[in-house]
């Protein structure tokens, strides 16, 4: 026999997905203060849980102190995490984000007027 409450948490579990996806840090500068700011940003405008995983270390990636610790520098890979109800919209806009070299953050442009 199947109780509300068996049927409730069934229910719950059936609307959770996981989605990941690998990237590769491509920003010259890496993934420091500026870019993860703007990851851990992204990530909060989602329900899904957020994990970034660096070589199996894996962190929270709504918190900008736990990204920073995975000091992932150009070339670095990543894999990125989401579970929930929007988990591949999450993982989509997030991915975008590492892809574009955090290109909205500016650095891009920098790069381009101040070569070293």
């Amino acid at each position: 026999m199947v109780g509300p409450v068996a049927m409730l948490i069934r229910s719950a579990n059936m609307a959770q997905q996981t989605a990941s996806r690998d990237v590769t840090i491509v920003n010259p500068q890496g993934f420091h203060a500026r870019p993860a700011d703007l990851f851990v940003k992204l990530a909060n405008q989602f329900e899904s849980e957020i994990e970034v995983i660096k070589n199996g270390e894996r962190v929270d990636g709504k918190s900008i102190l736990s990204v920073l610790t995975l000091a992932a520098e150009k070339g670095t890979e990543l894999t990125i995490e989401a579970t929930g109800h929007d988990a591949a919209v999450a993982i989509n806009a997030l991915t975008e984000l590492v892809d574009s070299g955090f290109a909205d953050s500016g650095f891009v442009e920098e790069e381009r007027t101040n070569p070293q």
